[in-house]
């Protein structure tokens, strides 16, 4: 029904920029939140950006004034913006998304990897 879908991760050099996006598609009324996560290999997820409908941002302060969310709601489509990146940027990255489909249900993507490295 519904499926959210990443895409734009990749290997990146320190320093560099990348940008990911997540369509969410299916029987979708509208979406509250949509947030990005990132999971680096034996940690736990973190919440990297969130993103209200009406255009209300928050970040970790780890990607503070690097990272960008931003939303095309006509397209039901955040997206992450990564300038400067840093190794300690690796990790896989999940869109999540607080969708109404009769009710509020969330939902996660199935990952991107970014990977920063020289």
């Amino acid at each position: 029904q519904v499926q959210l879908v990443e895409s734009g991760g990749g290997l990146v050099q320190p320093g560099g920029s990348l940008g990911l996006s997540c369509a969410a598609s299916g029987s979708i009324v509208s979406i509250d939140f949509m947030s990005w996560y990132r999971q680096a290999p034996g940690e736990e997820r973190e919440l990297v950006a969130s993103a209200t409908k009406g255009g209300s941002t928050n970040y970790a302060d780890s990607v503070k004034g690097r990272f960008t969310i931003s939303r095309d709601n006509a397209k039901n489509t955040v997206y992450l913006q990564m300038n400067n990146l840093k190794p300690e940027d690796t990790a896989v990255y999940y869109c999540n998304a607080r969708i109404y489909v009769g009710s509020y249900f969330n939902y996660w993507g199935q990952g991107t990897q970014v990977t920063v490295s020289s």
